[in-house]
């Protein structure tokens, strides 16, 4: 339940004295698929997660956090300080996860102030020039590709240990379990002799599926009864709780702790620890929903801020933040340059750090979850219902859900639709988020483009997992590669950086492990140009040649079998001769 409770504030003699020349240090930690109550200090009665609790009572704790309900969309949102929906990155897959190239990040607001730059783990923001991290403001980099370790985009083989990661943009294979590694690579970065303060960003693959783990950290919640996949998931987290463990004593060891602000949040809700509705299982602090889910248990997160001797130990900030609010936080709190233009959608925090509740303005705050190309269809506005997008309208009382609305703070589970009871505050709320979403999709929804031909990146791979959906839907597992019932296309939106001769090579399997495409005809299409080949029983590819023109572009291939059986490529490489 959301309390109200006031945090008393401090005067400016009580106010700790630091040398303002000397910038602090930046870790953020980000967990994947963690939700509220899938930790001790909340709550939950099976998992033990001291180093959590730690962080949690040494730090300020935003009780009333909320972050988008799946992945990529509130890593693009903690990047910019902007709806996501505004940046172009509001989808996991379907070429809705790329973060438009204009957008300013944390990364190159600390670069550009002096700082040194890392980032370990899972970025899920687009994988090619210009969109991966090593070109938008990290220096160090290791992390894996597309949304999982083990994706379509990774290497095959790929399974959470002993895996081929990216330094860098260079493959390179590390052993180990993900979680360990990822934080073996951010300890070296931070503990690395340097004049320059750093700034780490640790997003975790962790606690994703699939829920692998070594059997040890698994074995003792089988043992109490709980499902496979819910032992492997909160195995995943009692790993992770002793990591933070220890890159929290490095610091102390390092005599970096006083001057290292660490930020700990989820992703998103909980994927393994509840079922999102019955609360007798698992355990989710009572709240409704899950990953996925716009009710509360699908956004509201955990989210804990330490700074030893600057931030009050055991505070808890109660009125309502979100993951858009770190960026303008920092800048203030780590004194960067503030990025021109895109204006923040986010605030400081620093006034709630202080104290200051009462300066604090009133807010609106809206999470979604979009199609590919999406509508507003409220009250049956429109033509499309599949287009709809599920959403809601967040202020410090109510919540607004798909039109239902709850009064959060007294019915913190969201059991009570008071919708016919308050229709006035239903259309302000309903009014407000019309206004939002003409507001983040004033120029329609444009498409993030695949950018080709460019020399920091040529050739450009483009995996299915990154098309619009024009049959069927995208796939992101390794197995379904190979599965001959799936008859599916879609295309890529591309952008031909300059004109000349490109070689375009279409496969249904990665280089890494070659087979047979099944066709015996191919077609590509970009642009204007419609290309045809027949292909031989076995053949692995088929290779384009021709002229394109400098601009944007739709590319689209398919792969024709002689039963019919039509499916698009599954991978594409074009690369400027």
């Amino acid at each position: 339940m959301l309390l109200a409770v006031p945090v008393s504030a401090r005067s400016e003699a009580d106010e700790p004295q630091s040398d303002p020349s000397v910038k602090p240090n930046v870790i953020l930690i980000v967990t994947d698929d963690q939700g509220y109550g899938d930790m001790s200090c909340h709550g939950n009665p099976w998992l033990k997660t001291p180093n959590l609790d730690r962080l949690c009572a040494e730090g300020v704790s935003l009780e009333n956090y909320h972050v988008d309900p799946v992945c990529t969309p509130t890593r693009a949102a903690l990047m910019t300080g902007r709806y996501s929906t505004r940046v172009g990155a509001w989808d996991v897959t379907q070429g809705r996860q790329l973060l438009a190239p204009d957008e300013v990040t944390m990364a190159d607001a600390f670069s550009d102030s002096g700082y040194r730059t890392g980032m370990f783990g899972k970025w899920h923001l687009g994988d090619t020039w210009p969109y991966a991290p090593r070109f938008r403001g990290f220096q160090d980099v290791v992390r894996h590709l597309a949304g999982g370790i083990d994706e379509i985009g990774n290497p095959i083989g790929n399974d959470y240990f002993d895996d081929t990661y990216y330094r860098n943009g260079v493959a390179e294979k590390i052993d180990g379990y993900c979680t360990d590694v990822f934080f073996a690579e951010c300890q070296r970065f931070v503990t690395q002799k340097s004049e320059q303060p750093f700034f780490a960003y640790l997003p975790l693959n962790a606690m994703h599926g699939p829920h692998t783990v070594a059997e040890s950290y698994s074995a003792p919640f089988r043992a109490q009864g709980h499902s496979e996949n819910r032992s492997k998931f909160f195995g995943q987290i009692i790993n992770f709780d002793e990591n933070l463990g220890r890159l929290l004593d490095t610091l102390q060891q390092h005599n970096l702790a006083e001057n290292t602000i660490v930020i700990f949040m989820g992703d998103n809700g909980t994927s393994e620890g509840s079922n999102g509705r019955n609360p007798d299982n698992g355990f989710n602090a009572g709240m409704r929903g899950k990953k996925g889910s716009v009710y509360e248990g699908g956004h509201r997160v955990a989210c804990f801020v330490r700074w030893p001797g600057q931030l009050d130990a055991g505070q808890r900030v109660q009125p309502l933040t979100s993951c858009r609010d770190w960026f303008p936080t920092l800048i203030e709190l780590c004194g960067l340059k503030s990025p021109d233009g895109n204006p923040f959608d986010g605030q400081s925090l620093k006034p709630l750090f202080d104290g200051a509740t009462d300066d604090w303005p009133s807010r609106t705050l809206f999470v979604q979850r979009q199609p590919d190309q999406p509508k507003l269809l409220l009250d049956g506005n429109g033509d499309n219902p599949w287009r709809t997008p599920h959403y809601g309208v967040l202020t410090e009382r109510w919540r607004l859900v798909d039109g239902e609305l709850y009064n959060i703070g007294e019915d913190p589970s969201q059991t009570n639709d008071l919708a016919q009871q308050h229709p006035e505050v239903v259309q302000k709320l309903k009014s407000s988020y019309r206004r939002h979403f003409a507001d983040v999709f004033r120029d329609d929804a444009p498409y993030v483009r695949f950018q080709l031909g460019d020399q920091r990146e040529n050739p450009t791979l483009l995996t299915v997992r990154d098309w619009h959906p024009t049959k069927g839907n995208v796939i992101w597992k390794q197995e379904q590669l190979s599965d001959d019932r799936l008859a599916i296309n879609g295309f890529w939106a591309v952008n031909v950086t300059q004109p000349g001769r490109y070689t375009i090579r279409l496969t249904r399997f990665p280089d890494d492990a070659p087979a047979s495409m099944g066709a015996t005809h191919a077609v590509l299409r970009i642009g204007v140009q419609k290309l045809e080949k027949q292909l031989r029983e076995h053949d692995r590819s088929v290779t384009f040649e021709t002229e394109l023109p400098a601009g944007p572009a739709i590319l689209q291939s398919w792969l024709s079998d002689d039963d019919g059986t039509v499916r698009g490529a599954y991978f594409v490489k074009v690369e400027k001769r």
